[in-house]
């Protein structure tokens, strides 16, 4: 919370209780202080904050920061962007790219939704790749969608099953082969 919300929340506070700059201040802090911290143009030291709160009768809650800083914003807007981001390449169907997206999630609170996102990415880039023929990237991608799958809140044993059964058509497909 900047100086100007605080001093906006200790003024509607005080004249919420009918109170004067003066009869809040009191012996404490003087009326033009107070008028400073009201209009934003002072920061109010913790124990001033607490005479306030006394006198004013509110929680210390109310106007303590809540600990969201600029640089806290903008890696949760950073967050949000790659999560759509990747919600947005996998409904395109452009697989690479939301795994792409989605490894930057994995050291964050996405972690779950990153793997579930990974885990059908591989999934689907392992049946495009059978239809292709080509197995051995198909194997590869089978492999990497049941490693995902099994992690995080959103664990799916549907993909699981879907790539051990994949691997094994792959299997019976190369074994045909030769």
């Amino acid at each position: 919370m900047n100086r100007i919300e605080l001093g906006r929340k200790i003024k509607e506070a005080r004249l919420a209780k009918k109170m004067t700059q003066s009869d809040v201040a009191g012996d404490f802090i003087t009326r033009n202080m107070l008028s400073q911290i009201e209009s934003g143009a002072a920061n109010p030291s913790l124990k001033t904050l607490e005479y306030l709160t006394s006198v004013l009768d509110i929680p210390i809650q109310t106007l303590l920061p809540d600990g969201r800083t600029a640089e806290k914003e903008e890696a949760e807007n950073s967050l949000y962007e790659n999560l759509l981001d990747m919600k947005e390449f996998f409904s395109e169907e452009n697989y690479g790219g939301a795994i792409e997206t989605a490894e930057r999630l994995f050291d964050t609170a996405l972690y779950d939704e990153a793997c579930a996102v990974t885990a059908r990415s591989y999934m689907n880039m392992a049946l495009q790749c059978e239809k292709e023929n080509d197995f051995s990237r198909s194997a590869d991608y089978a492999n990497k969608a049941y490693e995902y799958a099994d992690k995080g809140l959103y664990a799916s044993r549907d993909i699981t099953t879907s790539s051990a059964l994949l691997l094994n058509r792959i299997a019976e497909k190369l074994k045909a082969k030769n």
